[in-house]
């Protein structure tokens, strides 16, 4: 599967950005960036006061109607590239209010549910998109040090804003800002892990990557270079197996149950993938709080307060804050963090699938 761009992704990202920006086609809102470290792992922590202008994010259980789907025809001027060129499948669209620059997406062009296992294809074409960044418009890799963190939400207990599915990328370049020197992305600190030895009695389970600080269940890959749909696939059908055995308490070596792959996923979860690791991450719910003070004036004014949404980009070491006590909160005392990520996950399973 081929883009088919007549130049540079990176570049035709960067020039529609800012083309939409200047013409109020999107919104964007900037953040005030901390990096907070917790159980060894830096994270960016971002204010955004413009997050508490919006709707509460809590869910209720009155009427449901249709929601407005943004990506059935796609703003024109938010509209980057079509794809595969002779029969096109995929958008690639300008996020319309990213807190972060050049954040884009990757949308189906006929409607697919997003709480449904993701197709050969969709992981293909992230993974073209993902190459696309670091490629020339001739075909040649590029000698950048830029990169791409691509994530999903499967659902609304994992952040999906968006019943049409869709994929997102932010450039690791734009989320570097001053200050942040510390941070990167906690998918890339996977690589960073020495391996550790399978037994011969564990060969049928594979040797997941993951991260002992990180105190939520969650499994990763290494993706070989130039791989198939089909090789792709297998990786994202192995970890999407193990996080739903991690929701019902059981190790992958331990689970035997048969999962479709097709269809409705049978859990929530995010999934983050670069160019050469998958990793994904089961939820249990969106949202957790963090002790603030409930008599000041924030608590009265913001809908919410000390209510934390998180999605996808916790796999880039990144969460966001609406409120300035939910800032301070977390930069005081690091720790809260721990306790948000246990509540929106699973309990932790080791890279050989034995509960911690």
């Amino acid at each position: 599967m081929q883009l088919g761009l007549s130049e540079h992704l990176s570049t035709l990202v960067a020039r529609r950005f800012t083309a939409a920006r200047d013409s109020g086609h999107l919104v964007f809102s900037s953040t005030h960036l901390s990096i907070i470290n917790a159980a060894g792992i830096s994270y960016q922590l971002r204010y955004c006061p413009a997050l508490a202008k919006k709707p509460s994010n809590l869910k209720d259980n009155g009427p449901k109607t249709p929601k407005f789907d943004p990506f059935q025809n796609p703003c024109p001027e938010l509209l980057i590239a079509q794809f595969p060129p002779e029969n096109p499948a995929y958008n690639l669209i300008i996020n319309k209010f990213p807190v972060i620059p050049n954040h884009f997406l990757l949308v189906t062009k006929d409607w697919q549910a997003q709480t449904d296992i993701l197709d050969k294809a969709d992981l293909e074409a992230t993974y073209e998109v993902l190459k696309a960044w670091n490629t020339d418009s001739d075909g040649s890799n590029s000698n950048s040090s830029k990169s791409l963190f691509a994530f999903f939400n499967s659902g609304d207990d994992s952040g999906a804003s968006q019943a049409h599915r869709h994929l997102q990328f932010l450039p690791v370049e734009a989320m570097r800002q001053p200050g942040s020197d510390s941070w990167s992305p906690l998918i890339d600190l996977l690589t960073q892990q020495t391996p550790q030895p399978t037994s011969p009695s564990q060969t049928p389970t594979p040797n997941f990557q993951h991260l002992p600080g990180l105190p939520i269940a969650h499994f990763a890959l290494p993706i070989p270079p130039n791989p198939s749909a089909e090789i792709l696939h297998d990786i994202y059908i192995t970890l999407y197996r193990a996080a739903a055995a991690a929701t019902r308490g059981r190790t992958p070596s331990q689970d035997t149950e048969s999962l479709p792959t097709h269809g409705r996923a049978c859990i929530s979860y995010n999934l983050a993938m670069t160019r050469s690791t998958m990793m994904i991450c089961p939820r249990r719910q969106e949202t957790a709080t963090v002790p603030v003070d409930a008599d000041s004036v924030a608590a009265r004014e913001i809908a919410d307060h000390g209510v934390l949404s998180l999605n996808g980009t916790i796999l880039a070491a990144t969460l966001m804050v609406k409120a300035e006590g939910e800032w301070d909160a977390l930069r005081e005392n690091p720790e809260h963090l721990t306790q948000v990520l246990a509540t929106i996950g699973y309990p932790q399973t080791d890279s050989r699938g034995s509960s911690l």
